[in-house]
């Protein structure tokens, strides 16, 4: 199962660069492994083009190196304390996409004017507080900021992206529509005021969206 995410989380960068959300060896994802007390996660400072699954590291739920040749990611820290204080969360991402982190050099949350933000993130895309890289105080304002809200992305002040889902591959969409909604109302306000969606609205976009939306097994 360790080589099984160590595979996924590997090729998940790939999406990172495709959709221009990193830039030199910035951002991470990592993957919680089932049934484990454990996560894999890219190593620090590793250029993109050169990641190879065994490249990718193991580490404990206290962020500690298990398996690996290389220092993990300098957000291990961060992403371990996710994983310990949301247990339904079994992917992390990080990206300093453009102009996600334009909203949060602002410390401004991204409003819910948009269909698809509806659907993705039930809401608007919160702020969390400024922290230090290195330590788990990012992890911290990551889970108490998103606990209780339908958002799986979070931009932290001064910094960037944060964003979670129930695998790594839900976490990445996530940081991908993060980035694809806060340049789509960024342009909005350039035009003029956007218009913001009734609550009951977004309410019903969502729900429509996470269980209705897509393919679903008949069997």
């Amino acid at each position: 199962m360790i080589e099984k995410i160590r595979d996924t989380v590997c090729h998940l960068h790939a999406e990172l660069v495709r959709y221009g959300l990193v830039a030199w060896t910035a951002g991470n994802v990592s993957g919680r492994v089932p049934g484990e007390d454990l996560f894999v996660i890219k190593p620090s400072g590793v250029s993109y083009d050169e990641l190879r699954p065994e490249s990718m590291v193991v580490c404990d739920l206290d962020g500690e190196l298990v398996e690996g040749a290389f220092a993990p990611s300098s957000d291990t820290a961060a992403h371990a304390y996710v994983y310990r204080h949301m247990p339904e969360v079994d992917g992390v991402v990080h990206t300093h996409s453009t102009y996600a982190s334009a909203w949060a050099a602002r410390g401004e949350p991204i409003p819910c004017v948009l269909t698809a933000m509806a659907d993705e993130f039930g809401g608007d895309i919160p702020v969390g507080p400024f922290a230090l890289i290195g330590g788990d105080d990012i992890g911290r304002g990551v889970v108490e900021t998103l606990s209780g809200h339908r958002s799986r992305a979070v931009l932290m002040q001064n910094h960037g992206v944060f964003a979670i889902g129930d695998s790594p591959k839900a976490a990445v969409k996530a940081a991908v529509m993060c980035e694809d909604v806060a340049r789509t109302v960024h342009v909005a306000r350039q035009l003029g005021r956007p218009l913001p969606i009734e609550p009951a609205h977004i309410d019903s976009l969502y729900d429509r969206y996470q269980n209705v939306y897509g393919q679903r097994s008949h069997l």
